[in-house]
């Protein structure tokens, strides 16, 4: 087994939380913070972006796999609670640093010239999506199994689809986008593929066997390290058979019928109807979704509705968005009160600043989307694409 052992990253940007090391010409960053489930750091964050840029003109690197040794998440999302404390104690620099480092990452990783591979086991959220969804956009693929569950649930804490993701979503088929930014549901490897937020499925028991034999086979080129994992993988018309068999799949129908709606009101009232007078299975499911609609933001639910629907530009646009969003979620949305009720009091009793998303004016969720800087001031003005 061959293993060249890469430079350390700079002092600034060494966390022990995240590993970085070349095997067979194989970038590997694996993610080393399991008692957090991976929830990403500003240092974790550093790490990684610190070793992409090594391996992105080193000749002795073909292609870059990102994963996790610990089977309960890949990455729960970023550390919400630092953030809840850092905002309590007036420090605004370190949100600002935090989210702009974050989304630099992310960019970095949708536009790596080299195949990004990342490998979805376990929990996969919010932060976690933002490390993975790029892979596909390099070259490279988003590899789920048995135990991976999806999510971007930041309605339930009154933020929004972030790192990103609203691009992702504003391109998946039908309404998915719209209802998963929404809702904030969760998605199984089925579900994922189905969603096309996944590439390849292959059940974990084997991953120690396909890594072993990334780490020793031979390999000339990126596109050869892809294609090996996609030989390993679940053949491609298993892969869509287990997708058209997903539960996303079988609600397809009704989502798009409701979701497709101008705003969540509308999709509220549509829902509310069919959990009266729809037929048994699908008032049963308007009623479940009714529930979840009723338990989020609705502040929250309004601005990650607007998040995908304006999303058709770059990730870099989508990028400097969504860094605006931060300030104002913070300032003036929900945030802190979703992370005081579900994360630190856990009294699940949030007081939202509406107490529902009939009672959302538009004017509140434009004043969401209002930038505190200038174009030529924006923290992310360098990203381009």
């Amino acid at each position: 087994m061959s293993h060249e052992a890469t430079a350390s990253p700079t002092a600034s940007h060494a966390d022990p939380h995240v590993l970085t090391r070349v095997a067979n010409r194989i970038g590997y960053i694996e993610l080393e913070r399991p008692q957090a489930l991976n929830a990403l750091t500003t240092a974790m964050v550093r790490t990684m972006h610190a070793a992409l840029d090594r391996w992105r003109n080193d000749p002795g690197v073909l292609a870059v796999i990102v994963r996790t040794r610990h089977a309960r998440a890949f990455c729960a999302g970023g550390d919400v609670r630092f953030l809840y404390e850092a905002y309590r104690a007036g420090d605004q620099a370190a949100l600002d640093t935090f989210f702009a480092d974050e989304y630099r990452l992310n960019h970095a990783i949708f536009t790596y010239p080299k195949p990004y591979i990342a490998m979805l086991n376990g929990v996969v959220m919010g932060g976690g999506m933002g490390i993975s969804q790029g892979a596909y956009r390099t070259g490279g693929l988003r590899l789920v199994g048995a135990t991976t569950r999806m999510a971007m649930p930041e309605t339930r804490i009154g933020l929004f689809p972030d790192v990103g993701m609203g691009w992702f979503l504003a391109r998946t088929p039908g309404a998915i986008g719209r209802y998963l930014a929404v809702t904030g549901e969760t998605l199984d490897q089925a579900s994922a593929l189905y969603a096309g937020l996944a590439d390849a499925s292959l059940d974990e028991t084997a991953w120690p066997g396909l890594l072993d034999g990334l780490e020793s086979e031979p390999f000339a080129t990126g596109a050869e390290v892809v294609a090996r994992i996609r030989q390993a993988a679940l053949p491609e018309h298993e892969a869509r058979r287990l997708a058209e068999g997903s539960s996303l799949a079988a609600v397809r129908g009704w989502l798009d019928r409701h979701f497709s709606l101008a705003d969540v009101p509308a999709m509220l009232a549509s829902l509310e109807a069919a959990r009266l007078a729809g037929e048994r299975e699908h008032a049963e499911w308007a009623e479940q979704i009714v529930g979840v609609l009723r338990a989020r933001s609705p502040l929250s639910m309004a601005v990650s509705l607007e998040v995908v629907s304006r999303a058709e530009g770059t990730m870099a646009d989508c990028l400097r968005r969504d860094l605006d969003l931060t300030r104002s979620s913070f300032a003036t949305g929900d945030v802190m009160e979703g992370i005081r009720a579900r994360i630190v009091d856990k009294d699940d009793h949030p007081q939202w600043r509406f107490a529902n998303i009939e009672d959302v004016p538009r004017e509140a969720v434009e004043q969401m989307f209002e930038s505190p800087w200038s174009v030529t001031e924006h923290p992310l003005r360098e990203l381009i694409g």
